[in-house]
């Protein structure tokens, strides 16, 4: 077992595979302790200092808080008391995503010296070449020069969907074999026809019948289960994050806080017309079953997605 040790984490920078994978590599390191996790935006004021109170049975506990950059001012408080008088059983764990808000917080936190993880998200085509030949090394497998610079092509804008592709195409490649532009674009094929995003639009504006279609066609033509509910709950939080928000304001003057284009954001306001804080929460639940399912608690991960988008449908 990893020795447990107590300190001050802190994950810096945008991209929220890299913070998750941090936090999980945390937790792995000792699996005795207690673990807490917090979202800003999910929790009211003291669940904060509930959560950082003394133990009364003294075991050590791994207590992560993700997004500290949209903290209230007084989340923001109960952290900065804590941060005074830290408690020894404790290793927190701070994901801020960069910028201004939060900034005096932020400030705080590194003048303790924390152990810093970089989050950053990756702009560059020679960042996302690195990380795609390192999510090909640690799953054994190489790739061609020119397969990476397709993957880079066709899903350079987002780390999660390329890295669950990487996956596939690793699994459904014969063990001996580079991985090259050919199989790249046979899986390129199949997701053009129908990806996980087709899924997530259809059953945001309530389309059953044609989520549930999407949904099959992108199963068939070689799509991930992951990269579905991966859209499903990308496309949620960005409803999430743009209802928290006044319609008065251009979509342009938010798409720096919010982290989004402008035109995804003037997208979400014309979804969430449909929508409500209660039936956003519970399509959330829904897919947040259905991405364990598909990790392995349920029989029929595929099934466990059809019952999600109907949860989803019923709530629009």
């Amino acid at each position: 077992m990893v020795e447990y040790f107590v300190g001050l984490t802190l994950l810096l920078g945008g991209e929220s595979l890299l913070a998750d994978r941090a936090i999980s590599e945390i937790i792995k390191g000792d699996t005795t302790a207690t673990v807490t996790q917090l979202t800003a935006g999910e929790f009211e004021a003291g669940a904060i200092s509930d959560a950082l109170a003394p133990s009364l049975f003294g075991e050590n506990r791994i207590i992560v808080i993700r997004e500290i950059n949209d903290l209230t001012a007084d989340l923001s408080e109960e952290v900065s008391d804590y941060l005074e008088a830290p408690d020894e059983g404790v290793h927190l764990v701070l994901w801020h995503k960069g910028g201004v808000k939060g900034k005096a917080l932020l400030d705080k936190i590194k003048k303790l010296k924390p152990t810093t993880i970089a989050c950053d998200v990756l702009k560059k085509d020679g960042e996302k070449a690195d990380f795609i030949r390192a999510e090909f090394s640690r799953l054994g497998r190489k790739a061609s020069t020119e397969a990476v610079q397709a993957l880079i092509d066709s899903l350079g804008s987002d780390l999660r969907e390329m890295s669950g592709a990487i996956s596939q195409l690793a699994s459904d490649t014969a063990p001996e074999k580079i991985i090259d532009e050919s199989v790249v674009a046979k899986f390129q094929h199949g997701r053009i026809e129908t990806s996980g995003y087709d899924v997530a639009d259809a059953a945001i504006d309530g389309n059953r019948e044609a989520a549930l279609v999407a949904l099959r066609n992108a199963l068939d033509t070689g799509t991930d289960p992951v990269l579905i509910t991966s859209a499903l709950a990308g496309s949620l939080r960005t409803l999430a994050k743009v209802s928290g928000v006044s319609r008065g304001l251009k979509s342009f003057d938010l798409a720096s806080s919010l982290g989004l284009p402008p035109w995804q954001i003037d997208k979400a306001r014309r979804q969430l017309g449909k929508w409500t804080p209660a039936t956003l929460a519970g399509a959330v639940v829904a897919v947040a079953q259905a991405d364990a399912d598909i990790k392995g608690a349920a029989v029929d991960p595929i099934h466990s997605l059809e019952r999600a988008i109907i949860a989803i449908t019923a709530r629009v």
